[in-house]
Parts: structure tokens; sequence; C-alpha cells
């Protein structure tokens, strides 16, 4: 069997909080590791974090992120919901969108705002996101590892 989920988040309540109520729902101890910068710091820099933010769970030998998709498969895990590679996807989705609701405030900004939001969508796109895709999808080449293209096209939001 394997050990406890690991639980690791900020010392106090947000996107955290789902997972602890699934968690206890389904009658499974885990642990927790509060972060302290440093902490944090070390995630990011080992790349464990896939989109550089927090929640993260480690549970059975998975290091995963994004709160609908840790969600999942704990529901899955515990007959309550989906299964692991329906968990990979959704980490995946669940990237995407984040990164698609700074893009969508972009278009409603004042004037004098869209320089520095467009200076943060490419900054998000090109170091956090598109890292991971050309991660998963392959070698250089495909289509989806070609993101200087992408990164033309952000730059005329």
């Amino acid at each position: 069997m394997a050990g406890k989920p690991k639980l690791y988040y900020f010392n106090g309540r947000g996107q955290m909080e789902s997972i602890h109520w699934l968690l206890v729902a389904a009658g499974v101890e885990f642990e927790e590791e509060f972060l302290e910068t440093r902490e944090y710091e070390k995630l990011l820099k080992d790349g464990v974090l896939l989109f550089q933010q927090v929640p993260m769970v480690e549970i059975d030998g998975m290091k995963m992120v994004q709160t609908r998709a840790i969600l999942s498969y704990i529901a899955g895990k515990h007959n309550l919901y989906g299964r692991r590679e329906q968990c990979t996807v959704d980490m995946y989705v669940e990237g995407t969108g984040d990164l698609m609701d700074v893009i969508r405030v972009h278009y409603k900004l004042p004037p004098k705002e869209k320089e520095k939001n467009l200076a943060l969508i490419n900054e998000r796109a090109t170091t956090r996101y598109f890292p991971v895709y050309e991660k998963i999808c392959g070698s250089e080449g495909t289509i989806y590892s070609q993101h200087t293209m992408l990164k033309g096209k952000l730059m005329n939001l």
C-alpha cells in the first residue's frame, strides 16, 4: 500500500480546502507541508510544480497540481470518479484555463493597462505554460512545440 498523500500549500485557506474535504470524506489520512518561501522556491527550482503554482499533492508516486485534477484523481481512486489518465488530462486543461483567465481580462482593460497585461501574458505563456506543453507533446518539430509562432501571435493581441 502506498504511503499517505502529502499536501503542499501555504499555511492558510484557499485552493487546498476542497482537497482536504475530499480526503476526509474518503477516509484517507494525509500529511501536510506548509510552505515558506524557501520551500516553495525549492519546488520551483526542482521543476515539480507543473505550472509553477500550488496546491500540489504527492500521491501514488505522482506530484499532482491543479485543484480540479487532484480532486478528480482522489475521487476516482476512492470509487467516486475518474481514472489516472483522466487526471493527467485535467491537469493540462486546468493549466490552460489559468492562462486563458489572464488573456480573457486583456480585452476588458483600459488602454493604459493593456501594455502591462500583455507583458504578463507573454511572460506567463513563454515561461510557465509553453515549456510544459513542449515537454508533454514530445520533441521539437511537432506542431505543439513550435511556440515561437504562438508567441508572435500573442504579441499582436
